[in-house]
């Protein structure tokens, strides 16, 4: 292939190897990742395993499939089978692993056994960050993100779920009932296998009926009324999607506004992020060793017990008030259209008329031109 660049070609034999460290640059975040993690004390931080056992077969320290699943972290992958590929052929996973290559498994329960461990590895950090001086700025942002669970709809129950796919049972049997009658008069003797599969379903759908029953009496035990079958701590949430809905969890995240580090963050089953205000800017201030802070998230954190409750611990909260007036869907004008002139204690409306706002009867109209 002439005027082209040239590859060397596959099966040249090198007289000195090239060694795994030149394939990594001085600058390569994984070797951040090498040095944070081998200062840490592993097992005072909760991690099982650092000592071996003297019998058996050698396991992996801990501290490599740490740095499996922090490389993970950082490079968004979630999946313990897709970790397992990348220690195949990844050749930052193999400098930072001694190319070591653990099976998914193996990946999956050092997750599942070390969650207490990897928490502290956590906050481990955010103390990291804030000797190394990156909270300069006492300003965080708050928001919340939604995820889904294992838990699918069909498994998540509440009264009114019940109450509606009991509906739709009786339906069933219903019609199955009508089918049954109709295949008892119109067949013949000898023919009774529709018959028997009619009678299998009907029996089915009353073994359903009497499940739902028993769900409905726990679910009166509950103090949210809502009940997950595969994931417990799951719920039924709302999402942006209009008339959707999910069975997950709501992770709430507090992130510094200068280098968007975390600061902060929380696993809630909470629907709402109405109650999130407070404790989440508390966390972020003790972990940043703050005592003012600047907190800022969107309207739905609006209350004003929260924001009261954040006054009060030293915290700047920051966001809009929630808009639920529907005057400008009926083609009114809004609160927020009137200009208040506090000289005057009087309100600007925005034909240019000022008015005045006096307790009336009920039924009356409070507002009173003056101009």
């Amino acid at each position: 292939m002439k005027r082209f660049v040239e590859g060397d070609d596959r099966k040249q034999v090198t007289l000195l190897p090239e060694c795994l460290d030149d394939f990594v640059a001085e600058d390569n975040p994984v070797r951040i990742v090498e040095a944070f993690v081998e200062e840490l004390a592993l097992e005072a931080l909760g991690f099982v395993g650092v000592t071996p056992s003297s019998t058996g077969r050698p396991s992996y320290h801990p501290a490599v499939l740490l740095k499996i699943y922090i490389y993970g972290y950082l490079n968004r992958i979630q999946s313990s089978r897709r970790l397992e590929r990348e220690c195949q052929r990844n050749i930052e996973l193999m400098w930072l692993t001694g190319r070591l290559a653990p099976d998914f498994k193996t990946i999956a329960d050092f997750r599942r056994n070390n969650g207490a461990g990897i928490r502290n590895v956590c906050s481990r950090f955010v103390v990291l960050c804030r000797d190394l001086k990156l909270f300069s700025q006492a300003l965080v942002a708050i928001d919340g993100s939604k995820f889904k669970a294992s838990n699918t709809r069909d498994r998540n129950f509440t009264t009114g779920k019940i109450d509606k796919r009991q509906q739709q049972i009786e339906e069933s049997i219903q019609r199955y009932l009508s089918a049954l009658e109709t295949a008892d008069r119109t067949q013949p003797p000898e023919v009774e296998a529709k018959t028997t599969r009619l009678r299998e379903k009907i029996a089915q759908l009353q073994g359903q009926m009497r499940r739902f029953e028993q769900v409905k009496e726990e679910l009166k035990t509950l103090p949210d009324g809502q009940i997950s079958l595969t994931d417990p701590d799951a719920r039924s949430m709302a999402t942006s999607g209009r008339g959707s809905g999910m069975v997950g969890y709501n992770v709430q995240v507090a992130v510094d506004a200068k280098h968007h580090l975390i600061v902060a963050h929380e696993v809630t089953n909470a629907g709402s992020d109405r109650a999130q205000l407070s404790p989440m800017a508390q966390a972020a201030r003790d972990a940043m060793g703050r005592t003012r802070l600047k907190a800022i998230a969107d309207r739905g954190y609006y209350s004003g017990p929260q924001i009261k409750a954040c006054e009060d611990a030293g915290i700047a909260a920051i966001l809009p008030r929630t808009t639920t007036s529907n005057a400008k869907a009926h083609g009114r004008f809004d609160r927020a259209d009137f200009i208040y002139i506090a000289r005057d204690d009087e309100y600007l409306c925005p034909a240019g008329q000022r008015a005045i706002y006096r307790f009336t009867e009920v039924g009356r109209n409070p507002w009173t031109p003056t101009g």
